[in-house]
């Protein structure tokens, strides 16, 4: 276990434990004030997370910005954003299993070291990994899941609401409850 985050971050861009490794061009570790009280985490980057080294930068990190700033939430102030696997999973894939349980330990010492009382799941990958194997993310969305010393919450991913423009509302609701929750629990924005 690394103490500190910065520490964490050069560690993680060294490692070669899976054939990920072999495709990436950035290692993407996470983006976002350490100390913050919420933390976002999806699947994995995709070609624009890899080609820049930051999560959430293509399209969907735009639509994932806009809801963010509509409930004044922002990765440089108040947030942070991580994934499951740190590279890119040729074409876009879903992270195996195996390559989720090489990386899980760099998220489990972000998580560590970060501390949030909030947990969001940015997808049903993510959420089926932290949250519950079964998860039903288009039933079980917005929903807060008690989990050790976190509160969880499942919200659908920012790619696949480009993909069904019908599903906005309801994972634009799912920040209003975020919002909401956080103000129950007193936490900073």
């Amino acid at each position: 276990m690394i103490n500190d985050i910065i520490e964490l971050e050069k560690e993680c861009k060294k490692c070669e434990k899976c054939k990920l490794s072999k495709t990436r061009t950035n290692v993407v570790f996470g983006v976002g004030n350490p100390e913050a009280d919420v933390m976002f985490i999806g699947e994995g980057p995709g070609e624009n997370e890899d080609l820049q080294g930051e999560p959430f930068v293509g399209r969907g990190g735009q639509l994932l910005d806009k809801m963010l700033k509509a409930v004044d939430l922002d990765r440089k102030k108040n947030i942070y954003i991580a994934n499951i696997v740190k590279c890119r999973p040729p074409k876009n894939r879903d992270p195996e299993p195996g390559e989720q349980e090489e990386c899980i330990q760099w998220l489990r010492n972000q998580v560590k070291l970060i501390n949030p009382k909030i947990i969001v799941c940015l997808g049903r990958i993510s959420a089926a990994k932290l949250i519950k194997p079964d998860i039903k993310i288009t039933k079980e969305h917005g929903i807060f899941f008690e989990k050790g010393n976190f509160l969880m919450m499942a919200t659908l991913h920012p790619a696949a609401l480009l993909r069904n423009p019908n599903n906005k509302p309801a994972a634009f609701d799912d920040f209003i409850k975020l919002r909401e929750k956080m103000e129950e629990l007193g936490l900073k924005l």
